[in-house]
């Protein structure tokens, strides 16, 4: 799949009795190479999301958002690929990495636990965001 760019030519212009298409910044050869370069790892990418099991899959949207966004610029045909994305991307890995980390935190956590009721009744409690993360990290 990755060896599909070798078969586009290498002009702005491709013209053929069926169409005609026109690029602006980059030759077909070198669009189709960027694409096959976002594409094929990001099918990957969500083979790996759906089929694995463990917790810490969620961690894989990281990724998966910023070979999203790199295609969307591609597609876009902005002139600086792979730049302006890890802007987009930045924030949305703030949020999704400190989560992944208190999940895991909170299973773990929960797993070392014995008693149900104990842990019905911690889920009870009031406890501000700081007494949370304190025992969090017990």
């Amino acid at each position: 799949m990755f060896y599909l760019y070798k078969s586009f030519p290498n002009v702005k212009v491709w013209e053929t009795s069926f169409f005609s298409l026109e690029t602006t910044f980059f030759s077909w050869f070198d669009y189709a190479w960027y694409m096959a370069n976002k594409l094929i790892p990001l099918l990957l990418l969500f083979i790996w999301f759906f089929t694995c099991k463990h917790w810490w899959h969620w961690i894989l949207l990281v990724p998966i958002g910023m070979y999203s966004f790199q295609i969307w610029g591609l597609i876009q045909e902005n002139e600086g690929v792979d730049e302006i994305e890890l802007y987009y991307v930045f924030p949305i890995m703030m949020i999704i990495i400190p989560s992944v980390y208190l999940i895991r935190a909170k299973l773990f956590n929960t797993l070392r636990a014995t008693d149900l009721e104990a842990f019905e009744e911690e889920l009870g409690t009031n406890k501000t965001l700081l007494q949370q993360l304190k025992d969090l990290f017990r």
